[in-house]
């Protein structure tokens, strides 16, 4: 069965066929910012799995970022809603925004991460790992 989604403007759509290998919350700035909320959550899920049906997304590509790392920030040139993020240091994975999934039932983050700038009114959940910063 395949999993799709869209942006908020319906102009970037998607469908994969892979069930993600992990789920997640990122509380960094940076998606704090992207996402406009407290935290941005995610599905690992792999590259060849996914697929657009509609659209195209823009890039930004995130240089500034605590872990050094540059982020590949994937989102709707026409709405603005997050897409997926993806890491050079795993190329094979996209990290899906969970939000733009048309059924997010099934969804249970596995960890969070980036713990140390989460907003101070967000409570975690007991029994899921919590991460200061990225491991």
């Amino acid at each position: 069965m395949a999993v799709t989604g869209q942006c908020l403007c319906g102009k970037v759509k998607y469908e994969m066929d892979a069930v993600p290998a992990m789920t997640g919350v990122c509380h960094c700035k940076n998606c704090q910012r992207q996402a406009g909320s407290a935290f941005s959550t995610l599905a690992g899920v792999p590259k060849d799995g996914f697929k657009f049906t509609a659209g195209e997304p823009k890039l930004y590509e995130d240089s500034d970022t605590r872990s050094g790392n540059t982020v590949q920030r994937y989102f709707c040139g026409n709405c603005g809603s997050p897409i997926y993020s993806a890491l050079s240091s795993q190329p094979d994975s996209i990290f899906l925004k969970t939000g733009t999934m048309d059924d997010t039932s099934a969804f249970t983050p596995m960890f969070h991460v980036w713990c140390e700038t989460k907003q101070d009114w967000v409570q975690l959940e007991d029994g899921v790992p919590q991460m200061a910063q990225q491991s």
